[in-house]
């Protein structure tokens, strides 16, 4: 028996020692580097189980790409990143609502429009649409040969809080700098003189004045339709529809994500008044230049950029209750359009960027998002680029899936251009019959971007046969600055600047000759006590400039003195 058992230990151990072996084989056996066993599909793997008695931590490495994947990889998050995050941030963005005890009524807001119209009863449905909305006053400014027409045109819309006043000539910056300082209430309204107001307008446009830090909020906007006409009108009339939906889409978007935005347009803003009549403000917005000329053009672009100088925020109220109607051309007047916006966009934006600077700590994301991409976003450059390094990029992949990745990418590219105007499409279903010219006209629109920047210094409309009357205003060249000025003899206690020190470094004799008062965030108002040794008017009403010593050198100096002339205008609020 005993012999029986032992024959049968025999034939376990026999049959347990090979299974032993190869366990051990598959526990103890060499293992190869795992970056050399997996080199040929090139993704990262984790380094095998470490040896008994030793701890190790797992390491992984980055994706070999080649140089092809890596700049496609590059173009598409520079391109797309901010197209999906500002799509989220549109969706999910927010109007203020009206509070249940508003600070402010529409009888705290004045209107100002200033018009250079040939034909006033074109306003009338304009004007009437604003004056429903019940402001304590409307502020109408023409040019001195319109004044006693458009005076005689107020009187027929038959309300008793309209003003007319005039400037010397047809510029907004001008027109409106007259009228500024005459607003007595704490909101004032800047509107184009062909938007119509809803009569719901001005509850949801106060409503973000809540917020002790909002200086300016705009509406959302809409164009008007035209449905009879030739295809070519009612086609440009599309494509203006579609620049204004785009605009609601991006400027929601933004001011969503860190408050920011290029532009806060001039066809409908309210604004506190305060900030508009600081002397710094309208100094500023009269004198501003573009390289060595005086800018009189992108007066909306100049308060928007005012606003972040100075820390005050920005807001957009996106309700139907608050949406503006406007008009654009419906013919090839449209381009010019265009091509205005765009010179605008280049001038404004390369001040934010490089004059200024305000934005790169204050908007980070319109920096990327708004900003950089003027200088960037050229579809006719990029789509063609893209798809060639897609082809690129997946050389390596069978026919089947490169092209499934090239499908991929171009309903992609599709969708991002579609998803901007759903509201449109919303609106008008049938409008979907043209998005192929909206698509066409993204591309040939790059090439009026182009033409722009090589046209920085025209400012003329081009849209319109009264807008040029005094285009040569809206970009002038500056005079050269007097190295010494002689005052005439007086009570004159120096040129004082305009700064928020001011008060605080004027000598004892000046404040004690001088009485001021200021106002929490606004400049000081001095009120120069009479002369005690007048001199008579025409020997004295002007100031002397002494250029005897002035000479070709001069110039040089002026403009190394002259860039820094920025410093004094946008002082941090």
């Amino acid at each position: 028996m005993y012999k029986r058992q032992g024959q049968k230990g025999k034939n376990i151990t026999a049959r347990v020692q090979p299974c032993g072996r190869v366990v051990a084989s598959v526990i103890y056996r060499p293992r190869p580097d795992p970056n050399v066993h997996l080199r040929s599909i090139r993704f990262a793997t984790f380094t095998s189980i470490p040896h008994q008695g030793t701890t190790t931590t797992p390491k992984m490495a980055l994706p070999s790409l080649d140089i092809w994947q890596w700049a496609f990889l590059i173009l598409w998050l520079h391109r797309y990143v901010r197209f999906i995050v500002n799509t989220i941030s549109h969706w999910v963005y927010k109007t203020v609502p009206i509070p249940a005890n508003p600070s402010f009524t529409s009888k705290d807001v004045s209107v100002i429009i200033p018009t250079i119209h040939n034909n006033f009863e074109e306003l009338r449905d304009s004007l009437q649409s604003i004056l429903a909305c019940q402001p304590a006053e409307l502020i109408l400014v023409t040019t001195v040969d319109k004044f006693q027409k458009l005076q005689y045109f107020s009187k027929s819309l038959e309300a008793n809080n309209v003003s007319v006043y005039f400037a010397p000539i047809a510029n907004k910056r001008i027109q409106v700098c007259e009228v500024i300082p005459k607003v007595k209430t704490p909101i004032l309204v800047m509107a184009d003189d062909d938007v119509t107001w809803p009569r719901t307008i001005l509850p949801w446009l106060l409503a973000p004045f809540e917020n002790a830090k909002i200086g300016g909020v705009g509406p959302c906007q809409r164009v008007k339709r035209v449905r009879d006409g030739t295809f070519a009108e009612r086609a440009f009339n599309w494509l203006g529809a579609a620049y204004i939906e785009r605009r609601n889409f991006e400027i929601s978007a933004t001011h969503g994500i860190d408050g920011g935005t290029s532009c806060m347009s001039g066809r409908t803003c309210a604004f506190r008044s305060e900030i508009l009549q600081s002397p710094l403000f309208l100094d500023g917005f009269k004198t501003e230049r573009w390289g060595q000329y005086q800018l009189n053009a992108d007066d909306d672009n100049f308060v928007t950029r005012w606003l972040v100088a100075n820390q005050w925020s920005t807001w957009i109220q996106y309700n139907r209750e608050c949406e503006i109607e406007t008009t654009l051309e419906n013919n090839f007047k449209y381009l010019y359009q265009c091509s205005r916006w765009a010179r605008s966009n280049w001038r404004s934006n390369y001040t934010s960027l490089v004059t200024e600077r305000h934005v790169w700590l204050q908007q980070p994301w319109c920096v990327y998002a708004l900003h950089i991409a003027t200088f960037t976003s050229l579809s006719f450059a990029f789509d063609p680029l893209i798809i060639f390094l897609t082809l690129k990029a997946t050389a390596s992949w069978s026919a089947h899936h490169q092209m499934i990745a090239i499908i991929v990418q171009l309903v992609f590219m599709l969708i991002s251009k579609v998803v901007k105007l759903v509201g449109l499409f919303i609106r008008e279903p049938k409008d979907i019959g043209f998005l192929p010219v909206s698509i066409l006209f993204g591309y040939f629109h790059g090439w009026i971007k182009l033409y722009a920047l090589l046209t920085l210094r025209m400012t003329s409309w081009g849209s319109r046969a009264d807008g040029d009357a005094n285009d040569s205003h809206r970009m002038s060249p500056r005079a050269r600055r007097s190295e010494s000025i002689t005052l005439p003899p007086g009570n004159h206690p120096g040129l004082v600047r305009y700064k928020d020190e001011v008060q605080a470094d004027a000598p004892e004799t000046f404040e004690s000759s001088h009485h001021t008062s200021c106002s929490e965030k606004s400049s000081c108002a001095l009120e120069i006590e009479p002369d005690p040794y007048p001199q008579s008017d025409d020997e004295y009403d002007e100031i002397f400039v002494d250029e005897s010593n002035l000479d070709s050198s001069s110039d040089a100096s002026y403009d190394s003195n002259d860039s820094h002339d920025d410093d004094d205008v946008f002082l941090s609020h």
